[in-house]
Protein backbone atom coordinates (compact mmCIF):
# COMPACT_ATOMS: atom_id res chain seq x y z
CA UNK A 1 0.00 0.00 0.00
CA UNK A 2 1.57 3.31 -0.82
CA UNK A 3 2.00 5.72 2.42
CA UNK A 4 1.75 9.35 1.76
CA UNK A 5 4.20 12.11 3.65
CA UNK A 6 2.06 14.43 6.39
CA UNK A 7 3.43 17.60 3.56
CA UNK A 8 3.25 16.77 0.10
CA UNK A 9 6.77 19.10 -0.55
CA UNK A 10 9.11 17.41 1.48
CA UNK A 11 11.46 20.06 2.66
CA UNK A 12 15.05 19.66 1.69
CA UNK A 13 17.82 19.12 4.45
CA UNK A 14 19.70 21.76 5.99
CA UNK A 15 22.59 20.16 5.98
CA UNK A 16 24.64 18.39 2.68
CA UNK A 17 24.09 14.14 2.80
CA UNK A 18 26.11 12.28 0.31
CA UNK A 19 26.21 8.78 -0.02
CA UNK A 20 28.93 6.68 -1.84
CA UNK A 21 28.30 3.18 -3.80
CA UNK A 22 30.66 0.75 -5.44
CA UNK A 23 31.63 0.52 -9.23
CA UNK A 24 30.86 -3.21 -8.95
CA UNK A 25 27.59 -2.38 -7.59
CA UNK A 26 25.85 -4.35 -9.65
CA UNK A 27 28.49 -6.47 -10.93
CA UNK A 28 27.15 -9.69 -9.53
CA UNK A 29 24.23 -9.58 -11.68
CA UNK A 30 24.66 -10.88 -15.09
CA UNK A 31 21.20 -9.42 -17.09
CA UNK A 32 20.87 -5.94 -17.80
CA UNK A 33 16.98 -6.16 -16.49
CA UNK A 34 17.79 -7.09 -13.39
CA UNK A 35 20.86 -4.44 -13.32
CA UNK A 36 18.36 -2.10 -14.14
CA UNK A 37 16.03 -3.12 -11.55
CA UNK A 38 18.34 -2.98 -8.68
CA UNK A 39 19.03 0.27 -9.92
CA UNK A 40 15.51 2.05 -9.78
CA UNK A 41 15.48 0.54 -5.84
CA UNK A 42 18.85 2.64 -5.28
CA UNK A 43 17.29 5.53 -6.90
CA UNK A 44 14.11 5.31 -4.83
CA UNK A 45 16.00 4.66 -1.56
CA UNK A 46 17.80 8.31 -2.62
CA UNK A 47 14.99 10.25 -3.00
CA UNK A 48 12.68 8.32 -0.26
CA UNK A 49 15.71 9.98 2.41
CA UNK A 50 16.53 12.98 0.32
CA UNK A 51 19.62 12.08 -0.52
CA UNK A 52 22.00 15.26 -2.25
CA UNK A 53 24.09 13.38 -3.79
CA UNK A 54 25.34 10.07 -4.95
CA UNK A 55 29.00 9.46 -5.41
CA UNK A 56 30.00 6.26 -7.64
CA UNK A 57 33.66 5.61 -6.71
CA UNK A 58 36.04 2.70 -8.05
CA UNK A 59 36.40 -0.56 -5.66
CA UNK A 60 38.86 -1.94 -7.90
CA UNK A 61 41.39 0.61 -9.06
CA UNK A 62 43.49 -1.84 -10.91
CA UNK A 63 40.53 -2.51 -13.16
CA UNK A 64 39.12 -1.09 -15.88
CA UNK A 65 35.56 -0.32 -14.57
CA UNK A 66 34.44 2.53 -17.31
CA UNK A 67 31.34 0.29 -18.48
CA UNK A 68 30.17 -0.59 -14.62
CA UNK A 69 30.54 3.18 -13.91
CA UNK A 70 28.61 4.19 -16.82
CA UNK A 71 25.61 1.90 -16.69
CA UNK A 72 25.44 3.29 -12.53
CA UNK A 73 25.64 6.80 -13.69
CA UNK A 74 23.05 6.64 -16.91
CA UNK A 75 20.66 4.72 -15.51
CA UNK A 76 20.68 6.74 -11.55
CA UNK A 77 20.80 9.89 -13.51
CA UNK A 78 17.71 9.21 -15.82
CA UNK A 79 15.60 8.51 -13.00
CA UNK A 80 16.15 11.78 -11.06
CA UNK A 81 15.23 13.22 -14.54
CA UNK A 82 11.63 14.50 -14.92
CA UNK A 83 9.85 11.97 -17.35
CA UNK A 84 9.20 14.91 -20.03
CA UNK A 85 12.52 15.82 -20.34
CA UNK A 86 14.43 12.63 -20.52
CA UNK A 87 13.53 12.37 -24.50
CA UNK A 88 15.89 15.69 -24.64
CA UNK A 89 18.36 15.20 -22.84
CA UNK A 90 18.92 10.85 -22.95
CA UNK A 91 19.81 8.91 -26.53
CA UNK A 92 18.73 5.58 -27.33
CA UNK A 93 21.44 3.41 -25.39
CA UNK A 94 22.03 -0.35 -24.31
CA UNK A 95 21.94 1.01 -20.79
CA UNK A 96 18.68 2.13 -21.13
CA UNK A 97 17.04 -0.61 -22.83
CA UNK A 98 15.13 -1.85 -20.01
CA UNK A 99 14.33 1.67 -18.73
CA UNK A 100 10.75 1.41 -19.47
CA UNK A 101 10.80 -1.44 -16.01
CA UNK A 102 11.88 1.79 -13.59
CA UNK A 103 9.55 2.95 -11.06
CA UNK A 104 8.16 6.73 -10.60
CA UNK A 105 10.29 8.73 -8.59
CA UNK A 106 7.28 11.23 -7.44
CA UNK A 107 9.44 13.76 -5.91
CA UNK A 108 8.55 17.85 -6.40
CA UNK A 109 10.49 18.18 -9.28
CA UNK A 110 8.86 15.41 -11.08
CA UNK A 111 5.37 17.08 -10.95
CA UNK A 112 2.49 15.36 -13.08
CA UNK A 113 0.88 18.96 -14.23
CA UNK A 114 1.13 18.83 -18.14
CA UNK A 115 -0.88 22.31 -18.68
CA UNK A 116 -0.37 25.36 -18.52
CA UNK A 117 -3.66 26.34 -16.44
CA UNK A 118 -2.08 24.02 -14.45
CA UNK A 119 0.72 26.21 -13.72
CA UNK A 120 0.86 28.65 -10.96
CA UNK A 121 3.46 31.78 -10.28
CA UNK A 122 6.15 31.20 -7.99
CA UNK A 123 6.06 27.56 -9.54
CA UNK A 124 9.89 26.04 -9.76
CA UNK A 125 9.87 23.85 -12.78
CA UNK A 126 12.93 21.66 -14.50
CA UNK A 127 13.38 22.62 -18.24
CA UNK A 128 15.26 21.91 -21.07
CA UNK A 129 16.93 25.39 -23.66
CA UNK A 130 15.09 24.71 -27.24
CA UNK A 131 16.64 27.89 -28.58
CA UNK A 132 17.66 30.92 -27.91
CA UNK A 133 17.56 34.31 -29.74
CA UNK A 134 18.13 37.99 -29.08
CA UNK A 135 14.51 37.35 -27.31
CA UNK A 136 15.65 35.14 -24.92
CA UNK A 137 15.75 31.52 -24.30
CA UNK A 138 12.92 29.22 -24.47
CA UNK A 139 12.86 26.11 -22.30
CA UNK A 140 10.68 23.16 -22.35
CA UNK A 141 9.07 22.62 -18.72
CA UNK A 142 6.53 20.17 -19.99
CA UNK A 143 3.62 21.88 -20.79
CA UNK A 144 2.38 22.84 -23.95
CA UNK A 145 4.40 25.84 -25.22
CA UNK A 146 8.00 26.30 -23.93
CA UNK A 147 8.42 29.05 -21.27
CA UNK A 148 10.06 32.00 -21.98
CA UNK A 149 13.37 33.23 -19.99
CA UNK A 150 13.68 36.30 -21.22
CA UNK A 151 16.77 38.49 -22.68
CA UNK A 152 18.75 35.19 -21.44
CA UNK A 153 20.82 33.31 -24.15
CA UNK A 154 21.42 29.76 -22.91
CA UNK A 155 23.22 26.85 -24.78
CA UNK A 156 20.57 24.41 -26.63
CA UNK A 157 19.63 21.25 -24.75
CA UNK A 158 21.44 22.26 -21.31
CA UNK A 159 19.49 21.69 -18.28
CA UNK A 160 18.10 24.61 -16.36
CA UNK A 161 15.94 25.25 -13.05
CA UNK A 162 13.51 27.96 -13.95
CA UNK A 163 10.64 29.85 -11.94
CA UNK A 164 7.52 30.92 -13.56
CA UNK A 165 6.93 34.21 -13.10
CA UNK A 166 3.91 34.81 -15.69
CA UNK A 167 1.43 32.93 -17.07
CA UNK A 168 -0.42 33.36 -20.83
CA UNK A 169 -0.52 31.55 -24.10
CA UNK A 170 3.31 31.74 -23.06
CA UNK A 171 4.51 31.63 -19.96
CA UNK A 172 7.67 33.64 -18.53
CA UNK A 173 10.09 32.18 -16.36
CA UNK A 174 13.30 33.83 -14.74
CA UNK A 175 16.43 31.58 -13.87
CA UNK A 176 16.83 29.51 -10.64
CA UNK A 177 18.71 27.54 -9.06
CA UNK A 178 18.32 24.48 -6.27
CA UNK A 179 19.70 26.50 -3.62
CA UNK A 180 16.46 28.74 -3.57
CA UNK A 181 14.05 26.12 -3.74
CA UNK A 182 12.87 24.91 -0.04
CA UNK A 183 11.58 21.74 -0.93
CA UNK A 184 13.72 18.35 -1.63
CA UNK A 185 14.74 18.72 -5.67
CA UNK A 186 16.33 15.29 -6.16
CA UNK A 187 20.17 14.04 -6.28
CA UNK A 188 22.94 15.03 -8.53
CA UNK A 189 25.10 12.08 -9.58
CA UNK A 190 28.94 12.28 -9.42
CA UNK A 191 31.77 9.81 -10.44
CA UNK A 192 34.99 9.87 -8.18
CA UNK A 193 37.96 9.33 -10.49
CA UNK A 194 39.70 8.81 -7.27
CA UNK A 195 39.21 5.54 -4.89
CA UNK A 196 37.81 5.92 -2.19
CA UNK A 197 40.18 6.32 0.43
CA UNK A 198 41.90 9.23 -1.53
CA UNK A 199 38.12 10.81 -2.42
CA UNK A 200 37.30 10.70 1.87
CA UNK A 201 40.75 12.98 1.63
CA UNK A 202 40.43 15.96 -0.95
CA UNK A 203 36.19 15.83 -0.25
CA UNK A 204 36.68 17.12 3.30
CA UNK A 205 33.39 16.23 4.64
CA UNK A 206 32.60 17.38 7.97
CA UNK A 207 31.22 13.64 8.90
CA UNK A 208 31.76 10.64 7.33
CA UNK A 209 29.99 7.33 8.38
CA UNK A 210 31.30 3.86 7.27
CA UNK A 211 28.44 0.86 7.07
CA UNK A 212 29.60 -2.40 7.98
CA UNK A 213 29.04 -5.53 9.60
CA UNK A 214 31.96 -5.36 11.74
CA UNK A 215 30.74 -1.75 12.76
CA UNK A 216 29.66 -0.61 16.10
CA UNK A 217 25.72 -1.26 17.10
CA UNK A 218 23.93 1.83 16.11
CA UNK A 219 22.24 2.30 19.30
CA UNK A 220 25.47 2.24 21.04
CA UNK A 221 26.60 5.33 19.73
CA UNK A 222 23.09 7.12 18.56
CA UNK A 223 23.78 10.42 21.32
CA UNK A 224 26.72 11.34 19.91
CA UNK A 225 26.36 10.63 16.59
CA UNK A 226 23.62 12.56 16.24
CA UNK A 227 25.52 15.35 17.75
CA UNK A 228 27.89 15.08 14.69
CA UNK A 229 25.14 14.78 12.68
CA UNK A 230 22.98 17.92 13.16
CA UNK A 231 26.38 19.80 13.46
CA UNK A 232 27.76 18.44 10.09
CA UNK A 233 27.24 20.64 7.06
CA UNK A 234 28.15 17.99 4.17
CA UNK A 235 28.10 14.11 5.63
CA UNK A 236 28.95 11.11 3.53
CA UNK A 237 27.27 7.41 4.24
CA UNK A 238 29.57 5.04 2.47
CA UNK A 239 28.44 1.37 1.38
CA UNK A 240 30.45 -1.39 0.32
CA UNK A 241 30.37 -3.90 -2.70
CA UNK A 242 28.53 -7.22 -3.01
CA UNK A 243 32.02 -9.08 -2.80
CA UNK A 244 34.08 -6.85 -0.19
CA UNK A 245 33.22 -4.76 2.50
CA UNK A 246 34.28 -0.94 2.99
CA UNK A 247 37.37 -2.68 5.06
CA UNK A 248 38.68 -4.98 2.21
CA UNK A 249 38.19 -2.40 -0.56
CA UNK A 250 40.26 0.10 1.54
CA UNK A 251 42.57 -2.39 1.62
CA UNK A 252 44.55 -1.90 -1.11
CA UNK A 253 45.01 2.00 -0.39
CA UNK A 254 46.74 0.65 3.15
CA UNK A 255 44.77 3.22 5.65
CA UNK A 256 42.65 1.79 7.85
CA UNK A 257 39.06 2.72 7.80
CA UNK A 258 38.75 4.41 11.03
CA UNK A 259 41.59 6.54 10.27
CA UNK A 260 39.21 7.47 7.67
CA UNK A 261 35.78 8.16 8.91
CA UNK A 262 34.18 9.29 12.13
CA UNK A 263 31.92 6.33 12.84
CA UNK A 264 31.60 2.98 11.49
CA UNK A 265 28.57 1.59 12.02
CA UNK A 266 26.52 -1.55 12.19
CA UNK A 267 23.07 -0.75 11.02
CA UNK A 268 21.50 -3.95 10.26
CA UNK A 269 22.19 -6.63 13.89
CA UNK A 270 21.57 -9.93 14.26
CA UNK A 271 21.01 -10.26 10.36
CA UNK A 272 19.48 -13.40 9.70
CA UNK A 273 21.19 -13.92 6.07
CA UNK A 274 24.65 -14.99 5.60
CA UNK A 275 25.10 -11.01 3.11
CA UNK A 276 23.35 -8.02 2.96
CA UNK A 277 23.05 -6.63 -0.55
CA UNK A 278 24.04 -2.70 -1.01
CA UNK A 279 20.76 -1.89 -1.83
CA UNK A 280 19.41 -3.21 1.37
CA UNK A 281 21.77 -1.85 3.34
CA UNK A 282 21.45 1.48 1.90
CA UNK A 283 17.52 1.27 2.75
CA UNK A 284 18.26 0.27 6.51
CA UNK A 285 20.51 2.59 7.52
CA UNK A 286 19.57 5.46 5.87
CA UNK A 287 16.13 4.70 7.38
CA UNK A 288 17.98 4.68 11.20
CA UNK A 289 19.92 7.82 10.86
CA UNK A 290 16.76 9.58 9.69
CA UNK A 291 16.18 9.20 13.08
CA UNK A 292 18.95 11.57 14.03
CA UNK A 293 17.26 14.69 13.26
Amino acid sequence: METREESPQPLKRRNRLSVAIPASFVSDIPHPREKTFRLGLVSRALSIYRVDEVIIYPDYPKRDQSRETFLIKTILAYMETPQYLRKRLFKIMPELQYAGTLPPLRTPHHPLADRISELSIGEFREGVVISSSNEGSLVDIGVEQPALVSEVRLKANTRVTVKIIKLDRQPKAALSSREEIETYWGYQVTVSPQPLGQMLKNRGFDLVVATSRKGRPFNTVFDELKRNWNQARATLVAFGAPSQGLMEILASEKPHLEDLVHFVLNTIRRQGTETVRTEEALCASLALLTMLE
